[in-house]
């Protein structure tokens, strides 16, 4: 348990520093460019954002495995509000909303809890996808039924069951790492997000060849190749927060901001096809829930399955 604690003093110690450095370089472009500035205003206004929850998810990991999973159970339920809020009301929808807001999505994490692997793997798209579509055949309306249907089990497969395999990664039993599980949490949840800081950082600096201007006009080829190679490098150099080797680290954190980024691009293209900007302004400066966790999403479940089998 020393271990453990003294592991997460110092990588959020490290977190604090980093935020330190930041917030000065901020604060002296403010007044290097006193006149209104749109760049550095949300550059600031992202950096207060994020001292925010950095002491929020600090104080989880202290305080232990419960709080954690408490912590992504309220994230997962915010997520789902903000994407299942793109769906036009209708009162047909009204017993697959109520199932999935009050039985699906906490049941997946009471799975969580109990560590049954074999049920929260399975649970979301085989048996709950079933009974989303039962539930709104019985009331009878076929319009736009398909699209209703599968814009509810989108939002569940997206907001909860992915979500979810983030404090799941607290239940695997990996040789010589009892107790640390946590800091896979802070290893996954770090290079995700530190991989769309950097992307959007050497975006702005060097940024000439748009990936897709249609999905995010933000994305650069130089951004994506500079933020996931310095993003990747840092992983491997977080290797003593994992079971893995510096190389295995260094791969793994690859593969976390691949996935980060292909995730990211999906999930703006959900955005433009809705006609929205972010998802909710829940986060100043960084928009909704799933504006920060669009990137986990898609990295969670595979990271989970590639750490269970090849080191639980």
């Amino acid at each position: 348990m020393y271990n453990y604690l003294q592991d997460v003093v110092l990588l959020f110690g490290g977190i604090g520093v980093l935020l330190v450095v930041a917030s000065i370089i901020g604060f002296l472009l403010k007044r290097r460019f006193k006149s209104p500035n749109s760049v550095i205003d949300n550059l600031n206004t992202r950096i207060n954002a994020w001292w925010v929850m950095v002491v929020i998810i600090g104080i989880a990991f202290l305080l232990g495995k419960l709080v954690v999973i408490f912590l992504f159970f309220v994230a997962s339920g915010i997520a789902l509000r903000e994407f299942l809020s793109l769906i036009p009301d209708s009162r047909y929808d009204f017993y697959a909303l109520k199932f999935a807001y009050f039985v699906v999505l906490p049941l997946q994490y009471i799975l969580v809890v109990m560590s049954w692997y074999g049920w929260f793997s399975i649970f979301i798209p085989v048996y709950g996808f079933l009974l989303l579509a039962i539930l709104a055949a019985i009331t009878g309306s076929t319009h736009n039924f398909l699209e209703r249907t599968a814009e509810v089990q989108w939002g569940l497969m997206i907001s909860v069951y992915c979500i979810s395999y983030v404090p799941a990664l607290l239940i695997l039993p990996i040789d010589n790492y009892q107790d640390r599980n946590i800091l896979l949490i802070a290893f996954l949840v770090l290079i995700v997000q530190l991989s769309d800081v950097f992307q959007y950082v050497f975006g702005k600096l060097f940024g000439k060849h748009k990936i897709s201007p249609n999905l995010s006009p933000s994305k650069t080829v130089e951004g994506f190749i500079g933020g996931t190679l310095l993003a990747s490098l840092i992983g491997a150099c977080l290797f003593w927060l994992t079971p893995f080797s510096f190389m295995q680290a260094g791969l793994i954190s690859l593969m976390l901001t691949l996935l980060g980024f292909l995730g990211g691009l999906v999930m703006s293209a959900i955005k433009r096809d809705r006609g929205i900007k972010d998802w909710g302004n829940l986060i100043d400066g960084h928009g909704g829930m799933l504006d920060r966790l669009d990137s986990v999403c898609f990295a969670a479940p595979i990271f989970f399955h590639v750490v269970r089998y090849f080191w639980a």
